[in-house]
C-alpha cells in the first residue's frame, strides 16, 4: 500500500487499515507506539486501540508493552540476550527504578513481571527495559499514568524474567539483587 507524502498509509477501509498495521508491526522488531501507529495510518489513536482488540481476538500474535505495541511470534520468543532465568524478588514500589536499573547496569533485561493474584492466578506485564533510558521511560509511564504497579497486588514479592548474553552475566545480576536486599532465596 503506497502511503501520502506526509507518511500517512491512504484510507482504504478498516482491513486494509488493520493489514497494514500487522505488516508495520511485524517488520518492526521492537515496540511501536500507539501514537506512532496513527499518525502513520491516518487515523486517531482510539482507532489503534480498537484496531489492534479486533486483530487480537482474530488470533494475532500483538501484546501491548509500556514502549507500544509488539509482534510476539512465537508467544514465547526466545532469548535475545543468550540465556533466560525467572528470579523471586520483593521490595516496595519505591525500589522499582532501582531494582530495574540495577539489572539493566549489569548488562540484563527485565523482560516481564509475573505476580499470583488469588483470583486471576497468574498475572504477567511486560517490562521489557534494557538500558537506563528505558527504566526511566518506565517508571514514567508507571507514575504518569497513576496506576499501581503489579507487585502491589502481592505486597512485594513478584517474579521477573530476566534474559543477559550469559549464565554468566545473570549469576551476577542475581548477586546484585541479592546485595540489594531484592532477591527472594529459598
Amino acid at each position: 500500500m503506497a502511503a501520502h507524502p506526509s507518511g500517512a498509509v491512504p484510507e482504504r477501509g478498516p482491513a486494509a487499515r488493520r493489514q497494514a498495521l500487522v505488516q508495520i508491526l511485524r517488520l518492526a522488531g521492537a515496540p511501536v507506539a500507539g501514537a506512532r501507529l496513527a499518525e502513520r495510518l491516518g487515523v486517531s489513536r482510539q482507532v489503534i486501540v480498537q484496531d489492534v482488540t479486533v486483530l487480537r481476538a482474530s488470533g494475532e500474535p500483538i501484546v501491548a508493552t509500556p514502549r507500544g505495541y509488539l509482534w510476539t511470534l512465537p508467544a514465547r520468543p526466545e532469548p535475545q540476550y543468550g540465556c533466560r532465568q525467572v528470579v523471586a524478588v520483593s521490595h516496595g514500589p519505591d525500589d522499582i527504578e532501582a531494582e530495574l536499573n540495577a539489572v539493566c547496569e549489569l548488562g540484563g533485561r527485565v523482560v516481564d513481571v509475573i505476580v499470583e493474584h488469588p483470583v486471576y492466578g497468574e498475572l504477567r506485564g511486560l517490562v521489557m527495559t534494557a538500558s537506563r533510558a528505558d527504566v526511566q521511560e518506565f517508571v514514567a509511564n508507571l507514575k504518569d499514568s497513576g496506576a499501581a504497579p503489579l507487585l502491589t497486588l502481592t505486597g512485594g514479592p513478584h517474579l521477573h524474567t530476566i534474559e543477559a548474553p550469559s549464565q554468566a552475566r545473570l549469576d551476577t545480576i542475581a548477586s546484585r539483587l541479592r546485595e540489594l536486599g531484592f532477591l527472594m532465596e529459598g
